[in-house]
Protein backbone atom coordinates (compact mmCIF):
# COMPACT_ATOMS: atom_id res chain seq x y z
CA UNK A 1 0.00 0.00 0.00
CA UNK A 2 1.51 3.00 -1.25
CA UNK A 3 1.65 6.19 1.28
CA UNK A 4 -0.78 7.85 -0.21
CA UNK A 5 -3.71 5.38 0.12
CA UNK A 6 -2.39 4.88 4.17
CA UNK A 7 -2.94 8.21 4.80
CA UNK A 8 -6.00 8.30 3.23
CA UNK A 9 -7.05 5.52 4.66
CA UNK A 10 -5.88 6.75 8.40
CA UNK A 11 -7.94 10.31 7.61
CA UNK A 12 -11.09 7.91 6.86
CA UNK A 13 -10.88 5.90 10.08
CA UNK A 14 -10.64 9.23 11.91
CA UNK A 15 -13.56 10.85 10.29
CA UNK A 16 -15.84 7.50 10.89
CA UNK A 17 -14.28 7.15 15.09
CA UNK A 18 -15.05 10.72 15.11
CA UNK A 19 -18.84 10.49 13.50
CA UNK A 20 -19.55 7.32 15.82
CA UNK A 21 -18.42 9.28 19.03
CA UNK A 22 -20.43 12.46 18.34
CA UNK A 23 -23.75 10.48 17.39
CA UNK A 24 -23.78 7.38 19.43
CA UNK A 25 -27.34 6.49 18.74
CA UNK A 26 -27.28 6.23 15.08
CA UNK A 27 -26.12 2.13 14.32
CA UNK A 28 -25.89 0.93 10.98
CA UNK A 29 -27.79 -1.33 9.88
CA UNK A 30 -26.13 -4.73 10.66
CA UNK A 31 -23.84 -3.47 12.87
CA UNK A 32 -23.27 -6.41 16.16
CA UNK A 33 -21.76 -3.97 18.18
CA UNK A 34 -24.43 -3.81 21.12
CA UNK A 35 -25.00 -0.53 23.18
CA UNK A 36 -25.75 -1.06 26.97
CA UNK A 37 -28.77 -0.57 27.90
CA UNK A 38 -27.76 0.90 31.36
CA UNK A 39 -25.26 2.52 32.84
CA UNK A 40 -25.19 0.74 35.83
CA UNK A 41 -25.53 -2.74 34.14
CA UNK A 42 -22.66 -3.90 35.28
CA UNK A 43 -22.61 -2.68 39.23
CA UNK A 44 -25.93 -3.52 40.22
CA UNK A 45 -27.89 -6.54 40.24
CA UNK A 46 -31.41 -4.92 39.69
CA UNK A 47 -30.49 -3.80 36.53
CA UNK A 48 -31.22 -6.95 35.20
CA UNK A 49 -34.52 -6.02 35.58
CA UNK A 50 -34.90 -3.53 32.56
CA UNK A 51 -33.68 -6.55 30.32
CA UNK A 52 -36.32 -9.01 31.87
CA UNK A 53 -34.37 -11.56 33.65
CA UNK A 54 -35.18 -12.88 36.61
CA UNK A 55 -33.74 -11.53 39.90
CA UNK A 56 -31.86 -13.68 42.62
CA UNK A 57 -33.10 -12.01 45.92
CA UNK A 58 -30.98 -12.36 49.18
CA UNK A 59 -32.44 -15.28 50.02
CA UNK A 60 -31.25 -17.39 46.93
CA UNK A 61 -34.99 -17.52 45.22
CA UNK A 62 -36.10 -16.31 41.48
CA UNK A 63 -38.15 -13.04 41.98
CA UNK A 64 -40.64 -11.91 38.86
CA UNK A 65 -39.57 -8.40 37.83
CA UNK A 66 -42.47 -6.62 39.50
CA UNK A 67 -41.58 -8.28 43.36
CA UNK A 68 -37.96 -7.37 42.71
CA UNK A 69 -39.12 -3.87 42.22
CA UNK A 70 -40.98 -3.46 45.06
CA UNK A 71 -39.00 -5.20 47.22
CA UNK A 72 -36.16 -3.16 46.40
CA UNK A 73 -38.02 -0.48 47.14
CA UNK A 74 -38.99 -1.01 50.23
CA UNK A 75 -35.46 -1.34 51.79
CA UNK A 76 -34.84 1.95 50.25
CA UNK A 77 -33.01 0.82 47.20
CA UNK A 78 -32.65 2.35 43.84
CA UNK A 79 -33.31 1.46 40.79
CA UNK A 80 -32.42 3.78 37.79
CA UNK A 81 -34.99 3.50 34.94
CA UNK A 82 -33.04 3.25 31.48
CA UNK A 83 -34.40 5.45 29.57
CA UNK A 84 -34.77 8.37 31.65
CA UNK A 85 -31.42 9.86 30.99
CA UNK A 86 -30.84 8.51 27.29
CA UNK A 87 -29.06 5.44 26.06
CA UNK A 88 -25.24 5.21 27.29
CA UNK A 89 -23.18 6.34 24.11
CA UNK A 90 -19.79 5.42 23.24
CA UNK A 91 -16.85 6.25 24.97
CA UNK A 92 -15.11 9.17 23.65
CA UNK A 93 -13.06 8.49 20.34
CA UNK A 94 -8.85 8.78 22.10
CA UNK A 95 -8.11 9.59 18.54
CA UNK A 96 -9.72 12.65 18.33
CA UNK A 97 -8.15 15.58 18.14
CA UNK A 98 -9.50 17.92 21.26
CA UNK A 99 -8.86 14.75 23.24
CA UNK A 100 -5.54 14.05 22.48
CA UNK A 101 -4.95 17.91 22.93
CA UNK A 102 -6.76 18.44 25.84
CA UNK A 103 -5.06 16.01 27.94
CA UNK A 104 -1.35 16.73 26.01
CA UNK A 105 -2.35 20.18 27.64
CA UNK A 106 -2.66 18.24 31.27
CA UNK A 107 0.76 16.78 30.76
CA UNK A 108 2.37 19.55 30.35
CA UNK A 109 0.67 21.95 32.82
CA UNK A 110 1.53 18.58 35.52
CA UNK A 111 4.69 18.82 34.10
CA UNK A 112 5.39 22.85 34.79
CA UNK A 113 4.17 22.20 38.36
CA UNK A 114 6.02 19.69 39.36
CA UNK A 115 9.51 21.56 37.67
CA UNK A 116 8.08 24.44 40.00
CA UNK A 117 7.67 21.79 42.98
CA UNK A 118 11.05 20.81 42.58
CA UNK A 119 12.78 24.08 42.33
CA UNK A 120 11.26 25.30 45.57
CA UNK A 121 12.38 22.16 47.26
CA UNK A 122 15.98 22.30 46.44
CA UNK A 123 16.94 22.56 49.27
CA UNK A 124 15.42 19.99 51.20
CA UNK A 125 16.30 17.50 48.48
CA UNK A 126 20.19 18.68 48.57
CA UNK A 127 19.95 18.16 52.48
CA UNK A 128 18.32 14.60 51.87
CA UNK A 129 21.11 13.27 49.12
CA UNK A 130 23.71 14.49 51.65
CA UNK A 131 22.39 12.35 54.56
CA UNK A 132 21.77 9.74 52.08
CA UNK A 133 25.72 9.70 50.99
CA UNK A 134 26.55 10.17 54.88
CA UNK A 135 24.52 6.91 55.45
CA UNK A 136 26.15 5.41 52.54
CA UNK A 137 29.36 6.14 54.02
CA UNK A 138 28.81 4.82 57.86
CA UNK A 139 26.36 2.00 56.51
CA UNK A 140 30.19 0.07 56.24
CA UNK A 141 30.92 0.43 59.60
CA UNK A 142 27.24 -0.58 61.25
CA UNK A 143 27.67 -3.14 58.94
CA UNK A 144 31.22 -4.50 60.23
CA UNK A 145 29.56 -4.04 63.89
CA UNK A 146 26.24 -5.96 63.01
CA UNK A 147 28.46 -9.25 62.14
CA UNK A 148 30.29 -8.83 65.55
CA UNK A 149 26.96 -9.82 66.78
CA UNK A 150 26.01 -6.38 67.71
CA UNK A 151 22.26 -4.67 68.01
CA UNK A 152 21.85 -2.40 64.75
CA UNK A 153 20.73 0.13 67.14
CA UNK A 154 23.31 0.09 69.87
CA UNK A 155 25.43 -0.03 65.98
CA UNK A 156 23.79 2.99 64.86
CA UNK A 157 24.75 4.89 68.37
CA UNK A 158 28.18 3.97 68.47
CA UNK A 159 28.99 4.40 65.12
CA UNK A 160 26.92 8.24 65.26
CA UNK A 161 28.78 9.22 68.11
CA UNK A 162 31.97 8.70 66.70
CA UNK A 163 31.05 10.94 64.33
CA UNK A 164 30.10 13.61 66.31
CA UNK A 165 33.06 12.97 68.60
CA UNK A 166 35.36 13.88 65.36
CA UNK A 167 32.90 16.74 64.52
CA UNK A 168 33.46 17.66 68.30
CA UNK A 169 36.82 17.28 68.34
CA UNK A 170 37.57 19.59 65.06
CA UNK A 171 35.41 22.51 66.31
CA UNK A 172 37.65 22.49 69.65
CA UNK A 173 40.79 22.40 67.35
CA UNK A 174 39.29 25.23 65.15
CA UNK A 175 37.07 27.42 67.28
CA UNK A 176 39.74 28.62 69.96
CA UNK A 177 42.79 29.54 67.58
CA UNK A 178 40.65 31.12 65.33
CA UNK A 179 38.87 33.45 68.07
CA UNK A 180 41.57 34.32 69.48
CA UNK A 181 43.78 35.36 67.10
CA UNK A 182 40.91 37.20 65.47
CA UNK A 183 40.73 38.94 68.71
CA UNK A 184 44.72 39.90 68.82
CA UNK A 185 44.03 41.15 65.25
CA UNK A 186 41.39 43.56 65.72
CA UNK A 187 43.45 44.68 68.92
CA UNK A 188 46.84 44.79 66.98
CA UNK A 189 45.09 46.48 63.72
CA UNK A 190 45.55 50.14 65.88
CA UNK A 191 49.01 50.19 65.83
CA UNK A 192 49.68 48.67 62.36
CA UNK A 193 47.53 51.58 61.41
CA UNK A 194 49.88 53.89 63.27
CA UNK A 195 53.06 52.23 62.10
CA UNK A 196 51.75 52.50 58.61
CA UNK A 197 51.21 56.46 58.87
CA UNK A 198 54.23 57.15 60.57
CA UNK A 199 56.88 55.58 57.86
CA UNK A 200 58.35 57.52 55.53
CA UNK A 201 56.91 57.23 52.19
CA UNK A 202 53.19 57.49 53.64
CA UNK A 203 54.27 61.23 54.99
CA UNK A 204 56.18 62.00 51.40
CA UNK A 205 52.77 61.17 50.06
CA UNK A 206 50.47 62.80 52.46
CA UNK A 207 52.98 66.11 51.82
CA UNK A 208 52.56 65.71 48.46
CA UNK A 209 49.25 64.53 47.65
CA UNK A 210 47.16 64.96 51.27
CA UNK A 211 46.08 61.62 51.01
CA UNK A 212 46.13 61.34 54.64
CA UNK A 213 43.16 63.90 55.19
CA UNK A 214 41.31 63.33 52.43
CA UNK A 215 41.72 59.43 53.80
CA UNK A 216 39.98 60.79 57.07
CA UNK A 217 37.38 62.55 55.04
CA UNK A 218 35.62 60.12 53.07
CA UNK A 219 35.92 57.88 56.51
CA UNK A 220 33.98 60.22 57.66
CA UNK A 221 31.72 61.02 55.07
CA UNK A 222 30.85 57.27 55.01
CA UNK A 223 30.32 56.75 59.19
CA UNK A 224 27.43 59.81 58.94
CA UNK A 225 25.73 58.16 55.34
CA UNK A 226 23.14 56.47 56.95
CA UNK A 227 22.91 54.00 53.55
CA UNK A 228 26.43 53.22 53.70
CA UNK A 229 25.87 51.90 57.75
CA UNK A 230 22.53 49.77 56.49
CA UNK A 231 24.90 48.15 53.91
CA UNK A 232 27.15 47.31 56.50
CA UNK A 233 24.66 46.40 59.47
CA UNK A 234 22.74 43.87 56.50
CA UNK A 235 25.91 42.34 55.35
CA UNK A 236 26.91 41.68 58.80
CA UNK A 237 22.70 40.00 59.58
CA UNK A 238 23.21 38.10 56.15
CA UNK A 239 26.44 36.58 57.40
CA UNK A 240 25.12 35.79 61.23
CA UNK A 241 21.35 34.64 59.26
CA UNK A 242 23.66 32.61 57.17
CA UNK A 243 25.92 31.03 59.33
CA UNK A 244 23.04 30.08 61.72
CA UNK A 245 20.90 28.60 58.37
CA UNK A 246 24.34 26.43 58.19
CA UNK A 247 24.77 25.45 61.73
CA UNK A 248 20.50 24.62 61.33
CA UNK A 249 21.05 22.37 57.72
CA UNK A 250 24.26 20.96 59.01
CA UNK A 251 22.19 19.64 62.22
CA UNK A 252 19.16 18.69 60.37
CA UNK A 253 21.53 16.77 58.16
CA UNK A 254 22.92 14.61 60.91
CA UNK A 255 19.37 13.64 62.53
CA UNK A 256 18.34 12.53 58.87
CA UNK A 257 21.49 10.20 58.58
CA UNK A 258 20.65 8.64 62.23
CA UNK A 259 17.04 8.49 61.03
CA UNK A 260 18.09 6.64 57.89
CA UNK A 261 21.08 4.33 59.71
CA UNK A 262 18.56 3.62 61.67
CA UNK A 263 16.09 2.21 59.44
CA UNK A 264 18.28 1.56 56.20
CA UNK A 265 17.80 -1.79 55.89
CA UNK A 266 13.76 -0.94 55.91
CA UNK A 267 13.96 1.25 53.71
CA UNK A 268 15.95 -0.64 51.46
CA UNK A 269 13.26 -3.59 51.44
CA UNK A 270 11.01 -0.95 50.83
CA UNK A 271 12.46 0.30 47.64
CA UNK A 272 12.88 -2.75 45.87
CA UNK A 273 9.57 -4.33 46.80
CA UNK A 274 8.41 -1.77 43.87
CA UNK A 275 10.20 -3.47 41.53
CA UNK A 276 8.47 -6.13 39.24
CA UNK A 277 9.07 -9.68 41.24
CA UNK A 278 10.81 -11.27 37.72
CA UNK A 279 13.66 -8.10 37.82
CA UNK A 280 13.96 -7.32 41.27
CA UNK A 281 17.39 -10.16 41.84
CA UNK A 282 18.85 -8.15 39.51
CA UNK A 283 18.35 -4.85 40.59
CA UNK A 284 18.99 -5.57 44.07
CA UNK A 285 22.19 -7.01 43.47
CA UNK A 286 23.15 -3.86 41.16
CA UNK A 287 21.97 -1.76 43.86
CA UNK A 288 24.07 -3.05 46.44
CA UNK A 289 26.94 -3.03 44.52
CA UNK A 290 26.00 0.32 43.85
CA UNK A 291 25.92 1.37 47.35
CA UNK A 292 29.22 -1.04 48.63
CA UNK A 293 31.54 1.00 45.89
CA UNK A 294 29.82 4.22 47.34
CA UNK A 295 30.70 3.91 50.78
CA UNK A 296 33.78 2.39 50.33
CA UNK A 297 35.30 5.32 48.14
CA UNK A 298 33.84 7.84 51.18
CA UNK A 299 35.61 5.80 53.76
CA UNK A 300 38.65 5.68 51.05
CA UNK A 301 38.38 9.12 50.33
CA UNK A 302 38.39 10.65 54.30
CA UNK A 303 41.46 7.65 55.37
CA UNK A 304 43.35 9.36 52.68
CA UNK A 305 42.23 13.01 53.41
CA UNK A 306 42.95 12.68 56.99
CA UNK A 307 46.54 11.05 56.30
CA UNK A 308 47.37 13.82 54.40
CA UNK A 309 45.80 16.50 57.24
CA UNK A 310 48.75 14.60 59.85
CA UNK A 311 51.06 14.61 57.60
CA UNK A 312 50.68 18.38 57.04
CA UNK A 313 50.46 19.14 60.81
CA UNK A 314 53.61 17.55 61.48
CA UNK A 315 55.55 19.07 58.75
CA UNK A 316 53.89 22.72 60.05
CA UNK A 317 54.74 22.04 63.49
CA UNK A 318 58.43 21.08 62.58
CA UNK A 319 58.90 24.08 60.42
CA UNK A 320 57.29 26.62 62.87
CA UNK A 321 54.75 27.64 60.30
CA UNK A 322 52.23 29.53 62.51
CA UNK A 323 48.30 28.46 62.50
CA UNK A 324 49.24 24.43 61.79
CA UNK A 325 46.33 23.00 63.61
CA UNK A 326 44.13 25.22 62.37
CA UNK A 327 45.58 24.74 58.55
CA UNK A 328 45.97 21.00 58.84
CA UNK A 329 42.11 20.77 59.09
CA UNK A 330 41.58 23.23 56.29
CA UNK A 331 44.18 20.77 54.32
CA UNK A 332 42.45 17.96 55.27
CA UNK A 333 38.71 19.13 54.26
CA UNK A 334 40.53 20.70 50.94
CA UNK A 335 41.51 16.78 50.03
CA UNK A 336 38.22 15.74 49.93
CA UNK A 337 37.51 17.84 46.78
CA UNK A 338 38.67 15.29 43.97
CA UNK A 339 42.22 16.17 41.61
CA UNK A 340 42.45 19.73 43.24
CA UNK A 341 41.64 19.69 47.06
CA UNK A 342 45.32 18.61 47.89
CA UNK A 343 46.57 21.34 45.48
CA UNK A 344 44.80 23.98 46.99
CA UNK A 345 45.46 22.87 50.65
CA UNK A 346 49.59 23.09 49.32
CA UNK A 347 48.79 26.76 48.23
CA UNK A 348 46.87 28.22 51.20
CA UNK A 349 49.67 26.64 53.43
CA UNK A 350 52.70 28.14 50.91
CA UNK A 351 50.78 31.57 51.43
CA UNK A 352 50.27 31.87 54.67
CA UNK A 353 54.16 30.40 55.19
CA UNK A 354 55.43 33.26 52.51
CA UNK A 355 54.19 35.91 54.93
CA UNK A 356 56.18 34.44 57.69
CA UNK A 357 58.99 33.64 56.21
CA UNK A 358 59.70 32.88 52.40
CA UNK A 359 62.32 29.94 53.52
CA UNK A 360 59.30 28.25 55.26
CA UNK A 361 57.21 28.48 52.16
CA UNK A 362 59.89 26.80 50.49
CA UNK A 363 60.33 23.97 52.65
CA UNK A 364 56.36 23.41 52.71
CA UNK A 365 56.73 23.26 48.56
CA UNK A 366 59.25 20.87 48.82
CA UNK A 367 57.34 18.68 51.06
CA UNK A 368 53.72 18.79 49.52
CA UNK A 369 55.78 17.84 46.03
CA UNK A 370 57.14 15.08 47.71
CA UNK A 371 54.13 14.21 49.29
CA UNK A 372 51.81 14.43 46.27
CA UNK A 373 53.91 11.54 45.02
CA UNK A 374 54.09 9.22 47.50
CA UNK A 375 49.89 10.01 47.98
CA UNK A 376 48.96 9.39 44.39
CA UNK A 377 51.57 5.91 44.17
CA UNK A 378 51.65 4.45 47.68
CA UNK A 379 48.63 5.41 50.10
CA UNK A 380 45.85 6.24 47.53
CA UNK A 381 46.12 2.88 45.73
CA UNK A 382 46.23 0.84 49.03
CA UNK A 383 43.41 2.79 50.47
CA UNK A 384 41.08 2.97 47.38
CA UNK A 385 41.70 -0.54 45.88
CA UNK A 386 38.37 -2.33 47.21
CA UNK A 387 36.66 0.78 46.26
CA UNK A 388 35.68 2.36 42.56
CA UNK A 389 37.59 2.19 39.74
CA UNK A 390 36.93 5.36 37.96
CA UNK A 391 39.21 5.87 34.43
CA UNK A 392 40.83 9.52 34.70
CA UNK A 393 39.12 11.47 32.19
CA UNK A 394 35.75 10.51 33.81
CA UNK A 395 36.94 11.49 37.26
CA UNK A 396 37.83 14.99 35.66
CA UNK A 397 34.40 15.20 33.69
CA UNK A 398 32.39 14.15 36.75
CA UNK A 399 34.57 16.31 39.10
CA UNK A 400 33.75 19.29 36.51
CA UNK A 401 30.16 18.78 36.22
CA UNK A 402 29.48 18.09 39.66
CA UNK A 403 30.98 20.84 40.56
CA UNK A 404 29.52 23.10 38.05
CA UNK A 405 25.99 22.36 38.87
CA UNK A 406 26.33 21.91 43.00
CA UNK A 407 29.55 23.26 43.36
CA UNK A 408 31.52 21.69 46.37
CA UNK A 409 28.95 19.67 47.42
CA UNK A 410 28.17 18.13 43.45
CA UNK A 411 32.27 17.78 43.14
CA UNK A 412 32.24 15.44 46.23
CA UNK A 413 29.54 13.37 44.92
CA UNK A 414 30.39 12.91 41.54
CA UNK A 415 33.20 10.43 41.40
CA UNK A 416 30.91 7.74 43.64
CA UNK A 417 27.96 8.13 41.15
CA UNK A 418 29.50 8.03 37.79
CA UNK A 419 31.47 5.01 39.68
CA UNK A 420 27.71 3.70 39.33
CA UNK A 421 27.04 4.85 35.80
CA UNK A 422 30.00 2.77 34.95
CA UNK A 423 28.48 -0.11 36.52
CA UNK A 424 25.33 0.33 35.00
CA UNK A 425 26.90 1.01 31.74
CA UNK A 426 29.22 -2.33 32.74
CA UNK A 427 26.87 -5.24 33.77
CA UNK A 428 23.27 -3.56 31.85
CA UNK A 429 24.11 -1.54 28.50
CA UNK A 430 26.83 -3.68 26.96
CA UNK A 431 25.38 -7.42 27.83
CA UNK A 432 22.13 -6.03 26.56
CA UNK A 433 23.91 -4.67 23.20
CA UNK A 434 25.63 -7.41 22.93
CA UNK A 435 22.31 -9.99 22.24
CA UNK A 436 21.70 -7.56 19.68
Amino acid sequence: MSLLRRWREFGRTQRESLRASNHPHEREQGDPTPVPDDILADVLPTSAQSTGAPVTTGDGEKGSDDGATDGDAKEGFFTPHPERYGRLGRPLNRQSPFYMGFFGGIGVLAALLLWHTIGRLTTTITLLVVAFFLTLALNPLVEALTKRRVNRGLAVTIVFAGLVGVFALLGYVVVPPVVSQGSELVQAAPGWLNEVLASKWVQDLDASYHVVDKVQEEFNKRITDGNFLSQVFGGVLGVGAAVIGGIFQAFTVLVLTLFLLASFPRVKQAAYAMVPASRRPRVTSLSEEIMRRTGSYAIGQVAVASINAVCSYVMMTIVHIPYAAVLAVAVGFLGLIPMVGATIGAVVVCVVAVFDEPRKAIIAAVYFVIYQQVENYIVAPRVMQRTVSVPGAVTVVAALAGGTLLGVLGALLAIPVAAGLLLLYEEVLLPRQARH
